[in-house]
Order: structure tokens, then C-alpha cells, then sequence
């Protein structure tokens, strides 16, 4: 595709994503607070869906860290018009340290959850995983 075609689809994505910041803002708010509810509440009190599978708790954890990564890089990209390596590495951080914060809790406030190092690490993988494929697209957009 020419460069200047590129450079206008790329300046096309910045403005919608700008006009709509507050949405992406309300998506990333929603999904941490989505997370922090339902890694802190009662097993008992979670819809069954019936599957037993080994692991799948810890693909959740990977999961919900990947979409917060994601979501938040979005919020910044689109209120910033502009996403660094600085500011991702601060977002995986800060979703590292939200994970220990929430299995923390888990192990101190609640008497159905337990604190696991390997929800952390699941956390942690999630959330570098994300941070790596947004990384990614912000280095092939700078060229």
C-alpha cells in the first residue's frame, strides 16, 4: 500500500479512537473493576458453565490481563494520540502489580479464594503477551 494511503488510514484510526476516549475509558475502568469483582467473590456465587477442564483458571487469568492491557492501551492511544514503549511497560506493570494486589486480597479477605503464585505468573503472562503485540504495532506503525 503507498505511504501516503497509509498515513491517511493511520490518521483516520487516531481521530475515531480520539472521539470516542471516554468509551475506551469506561471499557478499561469496567473491565478492572469487572476483574477485581470477580476474582474477589465466592466461587459459589460465579454461574457454573459446567466445564471441568484442567487450567482453564489459569487461561482466565491470562486472558483477563491481556484485555486489560489492550484496553487500556486503546484509553492512552486514544487520548494521548500517541503510545510509547515507556507507557506500555508501566501498563503491564501496573497490571502486574493489580494482580498480586487482587491475590492479596484473595488470601487475606476471603475465606473461599486462596492466593496463588501461578494466577500471578498466568497474570503476568497475559499482560506480556499483549504489551508484546502492542509493542509490535506501535514499531510498524513508527515506520
Amino acid at each position: 500500500m503507498p505511504q501516503k494511503l497509509t498515513n491517511y488510514y493511520q490518521v483516520m484510526i487516531i481521530k475515531h479512537l480520539s472521539e470516542h476516549k471516554k468509551i475506551w475509558f469506561c471499557f478499561a475502568l469496567s473491565w478492572t473493576i469487572l476483574i477485581a469483582f470477580l476474582c474477589l467473590v465466592k466461587d459459589s456465587d460465579l454461574p457454573s458453565i459446567g466445564i471441568k477442564v484442567s487450567g482453564l483458571d489459569k487461561v482466565v487469568h491470562f486472558g483477563f490481563h491481556f484485555i486489560f492491557i489492550l484496553l487500556w492501551a486503546i484509553y492512552f492511544f486514544a487520548s494521548r494520540k500517541a503510545l510509547t514503549i515507556k507507557l506500555i511497560a508501566t501498563l503491564v506493570f501496573c497490571s502486574f502489580i493489580f494482580g498480586v494486589s487482587i491475590e492479596l486480597l484473595q488470601g487475606i479477605y476471603t475465606t473461599t479464594r486462596q492466593a496463588d503464585v501461578f494466577d500471578v505468573l498466568s497474570n503476568t503472562f497475559g499482560a506480556l503477551v499483549a504489551g508484546s503485540i502492542a509493542s509490535k504495532i506501535l514499531k510498524k506503525q513508527s515506520n
